[in-house]
């Protein structure tokens, strides 16, 4: 499904990522290039629930197993860093829950109060508490003081993230892999340009980890 505003207008850069998806923060990068470099780029961003619903879980030994050869992998490729309070915090704190959900929620509220770029920005902000810093990001108060940081009004956030938190984020991820079944896209992270007659290109990005230059130079190629 895209978004009929969205639409018809100019071409517009569908990012579908979750904040708990360590190939996004990888990608981080790219996406805040892209927003400093293409200014007049639509930006559209979709949660999508990698950890959401039923697949919420607390950190297991037998998870941790399982992703920190990915996080080294996605390190060297991308160069973003994954710190010690996440490596040897949270990733050993068994009643740590890993719920997409709260932190999409925050992102759909800054994106409500200051626009895709003021949500993309809090997006690299709980990316960095949680693969950085190994701070709980499916807690509402965590995000509530990163928001702060980001600049956000604390009451404004609390109340856009209270009407966007159950059923109004259920039916955006529901939206979000809606958009992925139209542009034949799979996983976390995927980009699609939507043009102005409303056809979608996929957008391969993996090969510019740890490249964001040559991935704007790339974007700005395909817009021509």
């Amino acid at each position: 499904m895209v978004s009929a505003s969205a639409a018809g207008r100019v071409p517009v850069l569908h990012y579908v990522f979750d904040p708990l998806c360590g190939w996004c923060w990888g990608a981080a990068p790219l996406l805040q290039a892209t927003a400093a470099q293409l200014p007049g780029l639509s930006l559209v961003l979709h949660g999508g629930g990698l950890f959401a619903g039923a697949a919420r879980r607390p950190i297991t030994p037998e998870l941790r197993a399982y992703v920190q050869p990915h996080d080294r992998r996605i390190q060297a490729l991308s160069g973003q860093p994954f710190g010690s309070g996440y490596t040897d915090g949270l990733l050993r704190e068994p009643d740590a829950l890993l719920d997409s959900e709260p932190p999409i929620t925050a992102v759909l509220a800054a994106s409500e109060l200051g626009g895709a770029h003021v949500g993309l920005a809090l997006l690299e902000r709980v990316q960095r508490a949680h693969y950085v810093e190994g701070q709980r990001i499916a807690e509402p108060a965590v995000l509530l003081g990163l928001a702060r940081e980001q600049g956000l009004d604390g009451a404004a956030f609390e109340a856009a993230y209270a009407r966007l938190s159950g059923a109004a984020t259920q039916a955006h991820l529901r939206e979000s892999r809606a958009l992925m079944q139209a542009g034949g896209v799979q996983g976390f992270p995927s980009l699609l340009l939507q043009a102005p007659d409303g056809r979608l290109l996929r957008l391969d990005h993996s090969r510019y980890y740890g490249d964001p230059q040559a991935w704007v130079q790339n974007l700005a190629q395909v817009l021509a």
